[in-house]
């Protein structure tokens, strides 16, 4: 990597300088050619050996440490790394924390107890069950059920887009159990791969390829001791678990944005037109440096929203969907830009640069959509401007994200 400069910036202490240094060191050796040909087992092996490093102990809290919580920064570099050298790489990582996100937040100390070692270990796999065939964005209208059936909870339903899905041993599953309508009646269940009644109903397929799958519930049965927190709670943990994520699909956008800028420098200073490097000419000149402003914004919103909730800060709703919506469509412009500069060669397949320009494209969708960040940011910027000046609001308009807000206060 070029530039190391924002290792420096005060968001950072010399742990973080040390792990990056560290995670660095390690992908140069495990990371230059791995088979992207048979998913699974390259996941597989991925979190293993990622376990087997020490660096999925980032993924989750200890179990014996009462006040533990996660470093978003540490996983944001970690991410923005991986990314940096191979998607697939980042992919592994980030389901270990997303997937069992809601048991470090909320789980009891058996739930952790049970299921943490082995995740931040690599000898299980995690993953985050929430989007339905009828609902992405819009959580608050899950139609999956959970009854409770004497001391079982029943599920039935189906749930898509599931990242891991067919190799996790564990998911977390939000299912409505009807409290109340909307996003007051979902809770958050513990429901183990093997689980009688779950099923993988098919395998997607994606122009990034990761594991991915449609899981069926059919009366699948589990204890009421696999609920997380507290029956009804399911809206606010998928958005507090959201809330921490999110700024880290920022650090993954903007580690493919590096790679995308390194690759285009290598490029215009390797390459020759007119008896003369790509890059002395002014147009070129100016698309670097538009490049390079992309990704040090990117990394100075990315950092902000890590640090401002590894600081105490209850929620960053408003941090992190900045983060998100800017990395991701800036890191777009950048991978666009870096494959224009390759000329031909950028749409051979097995380009980096073409690996990186189908990899960027998901983010700006998976954990709230770039126009679902819109309105969380216009929302929570009224909120802001309403406080501080005392002036009604003539917006009657109920939103998912406004329920969203409510519902994590």
């Amino acid at each position: 990597m070029a530039d190391r400069s924002f290792l420096h910036w005060p968001f950072f202490n010399d742990g973080h300088r040390a792990l990056h240094q560290q995670l660095e060191n390690w992908a140069q050796i495990n990371l230059k050619s791995l088979d992207h040909g048979n998913l699974d087992d390259t996941c597989r092996e991925l979190v293993a050996n990622l376990g087997q490093a020490g660096f999925l102990q980032q993924t989750g809290v200890d179990p014996d440490a009462p006040d533990a919580s996660l470093d978003v920064r540490s996983l944001c570099l970690i991410r923005e790394t991986l990314a940096r050298h191979d998607g697939l790489a980042d992919f592994a990582f980030a389901m270990q924390g997303l997937g069992t996100g809601a048991i470090s937040l909320f789980g009891n100390h058996q739930q952790k107890s049970q299921w943490l070692p082995k995740t931040r270990s690599g000898t299980a796999i995690s993953a985050f069950a929430l989007t339905e065939p009828g609902c992405g964005s819009d959580v608050a209208n899950s139609t999956m059920t959970a009854k409770l059936d004497g001391d079982e909870y029943v599920l039935n339903g189906e749930k898509t887009w599931i990242s891991n899905g067919g190799i996790a041993d564990v998911y977390t599953v939000f299912a409505r159990t009807g409290e109340a309508p909307g996003s007051r009646g979902l809770s958050a269940f513990i429901v183990p791969a093997e689980q009688a009644g779950l099923t993988i109903v098919e395998r997607l397929e994606t122009i990034a390829p990761h594991p991915l799958a449609r899981l069926g519930f059919d009366d699948c049965r589990i204890p009421k001791s696999a609920l997380l927190g507290h029956s009804g709670d399911g809206f606010k943990i998928a958005m507090s678990v959201l809330d921490v994520f999110r700024s880290t699909v920022a650090a993954a956008a903007l580690g493919f944005a590096r790679r995308a800028l390194d690759e285009a420098l290598d490029r215009s200073t390797g390459r020759t037109i007119q008896d003369q490097p790509l890059f002395d000419l002014q147009m070129v000149q100016g698309h670097i440096a538009d490049m390079a402003v992309d990704v040090d914004a990117s990394a100075l919103l990315t950092y902000r929203a890590a640090w401002t909730k590894d600081s105490g800060a209850p929620r960053i709703s408003r941090e992190a969907a900045m983060a998100k919506l800017f990395s991701t469509e800036h890191a777009q412009k950048v991978i666009d830009q870096s494959l224009q500069l390759h000329g031909g060669d950028g749409v051979r397949s097995g380009a980096i640069v073409e690996r990186l320009y189908r990899e960027i494209r998901a983010l700006r969708i998976y954990e709230g959509a770039t126009d679902v960040q819109k309105v969380i940011i216009a929302r929570q910027t009224l909120s802001t401007y309403q406080a501080a000046t005392g002036a009604a609001t003539k917006t009657t308009t109920k939103t998912t994200t406004e329920a969203t807000t409510e519902a994590v206060r």
